[in-house]
């Protein structure tokens, strides 16, 4: 398809996805998403505005985000933001895209905790994503986050002020730099053995920060260091969830079992029948 002079919606979204099937990448979902997420509309909206003309500014910025999408670059760093549990995330290559398995992680954080007065802490938080959607969803409870990162921290900081949610955010190492006992810990920490590499999407390996990807002994020392400090941070009748790659159930299990033999542990699928999740409960 020639790129047209000035566009009407419709014909402007057509010469993307053509573009994008030209060198067979990527999908229509992904010019729709730039669209809905750039112009600030819903796909319904996008639809009622498909026959009119698209204004010139409009135009001159998709075709520049379309040349970054066809660099490979993934829409969500094209647009700089997401949304992940009905939340706008600003994301840029400093953080990682969030995934729709950490918000099955969340779901299960919040279905388990309905009170009013938990302390949690989200350890390597990224985007801030989890800890703000736990925020938004329980604002009574006490939400701390940290993060390795200082890149990071900039954007979950900036994330957590643009949804209303009143967030501790610390410079920390695992939790070497964290004070205190919490009711809840929460991570989806780097945990993809570097062997993998081989095997991975290029434009994950591209664009996405490695040190919040991969980690030594199998992609589980982050695990280990979590468990091997966990006792000095987590209250007597704490709660551990882990995001986990889906071979590594059995051995986060192991490790929790070796170090807490009492704890109740459990093992949770995704919607994907995958195993992609870990709770450990201190005795409630």
């Amino acid at each position: 398809m020639n790129k047209p002079a000035q566009p009407t919606f419709f014909q402007a979204r057509q010469w993307g996805i053509s573009e994008l099937e030209a060198q067979d990448m990527g999908d229509h979902f992904d010019v729709d998403f730039i669209l809905e997420q750039r112009l600030n509309m819903s796909a319904v909206e996008l639809l009622t505005h498909y026959q009119q003309p698209m204004p010139a500014s409009d135009w001159k910025q998709f075709q520049v985000d379309m040349a970054k999408l066809l660099s490979g670059m993934p829409p969500q760093y094209v647009i700089g933001q997401t949304t992940f549990y009905d939340l706008p995330i600003k994301i840029n290559q400093s953080t990682l895209i969030p995934r729709v398995e950490t918000a099955e992680l969340v779901d299960w954080v919040l279905a388990d905790n309905e009170s009013d007065s938990e302390s949690v802490l989200d350890i390597g938080t990224g985007s801030g994503a989890i800890a703000i959607a736990v925020k938004a969803n329980r604002p009574t409870w006490a939400v701390m986050a940290s993060d390795i990162s200082d890149e990071a921290l900039i954007v979950a900081k900036t994330n957590a002020v643009a949804n209303q949610t009143a967030i501790t955010f610390v410079h920390s190492d695992v939790l070497a730099e964290i004070d205190g006992r919490f009711d809840i810990i929460v991570s989806n920490p780097p945990y993809i053995d570097i062997a993998e590499k081989p095997l991975m999407d290029q434009r994950v390996l591209e664009f996405e920060p490695e040190t919040a990807l991969f980690a030594l002994d199998r992609g589980l020392a982050i695990y280990q260091r979590i468990i091997d400090q966990l006792a000095e941070h987590l209250k007597k009748n704490g709660q551990l969830y882990l995001e986990i790659g889906f071979k590594q159930g059995d051995a986060v299990a192991k490790m929790l079992r070796q170090k807490f033999p009492t704890a109740q542990i459990e093992v949770r699928k995704d919607v994907a029948g995958k195993p992609r999740m870990i709770r450990m409960k201190m005795g409630r």
